[in-house]
């Protein structure tokens, strides 16, 4: 009998250990993330230059001490500080009816390289989306593609995280450039 208990005793730890013991998880794990929504917009940004504003969606606010607030600094445009209200679209039109606005401001923070730094929303109120998507990143302007962070959401995206993966669509001179950026959200709620 004392046998059988000591033995139960015995199990009773080991059940109450390994159930204690939190599993470990292999560093080179095989789980793949698969996205929850996947959109793709577009965003035209059209820049003040002095003559266009009637339609410039974006203008410079700071400027280094040998630039202006009309034309972009040189070298690389280090640092500009450049605001923006563009429209978002479903296809590359710059025409077609806004779903939306881009709103924020990017910061052009290198010598040396053309990169900025963003902090933008796209802010939707439309019958397809309603709510916002909140982004910031690096965004090193000469890769053909650059991934920026989703951090948060509104509405429709409340709390949403992801990654958004931009690429220069269209870009004419210092005025306008036109942006797709194809968003994959991980949290969706």
């Amino acid at each position: 009998m004392r046998l059988i208990s000591t033995l139960l005793l015995l199990l009773l730890i080991s059940l109450a250990y390994s159930s204690a013991t939190p599993t470990r998880r292999s560093r080179k794990s095989t789980r793949i993330h698969k996205p929850c929504k996947t959109l793709v917009f577009y965003f035209h940004d059209i820049i003040y230059n002095g003559h266009n504003s009637k339609n410039a969606t974006a203008a410079i606010v700071g400027a280094p001490a040998w630039g202006n607030h009309t034309i972009l600094a040189n070298q690389n445009h280090f640092g500009n500080l450049v605001v923006f209200d563009d429209p978002i679209t479903l296809d590359n039109n710059l025409h077609s009816h806004p779903i939306g606005r881009a709103q924020g401001f990017y910061i052009y923070d290198r010598k040396e390289i053309f990169t900025a730094w963003l902090g933008f929303s796209f802010v939707f109120n439309s019958t397809q989306h309603k709510g916002t998507i909140n982004f910031a990143g690096a965004d090193p302007l000469m890769n053909k593609t650059r991934d920026i962070s989703v951090i948060g959401g509104t509405g429709d995206f409340f709390m949403t995280r992801g990654v958004a993966t931009l690429s220069t669509d269209a870009f004419e001179g210092e005025v306008y450039f036109r942006l797709r950026a194809e968003i994959n959200l991980y949290e969706c709620w």
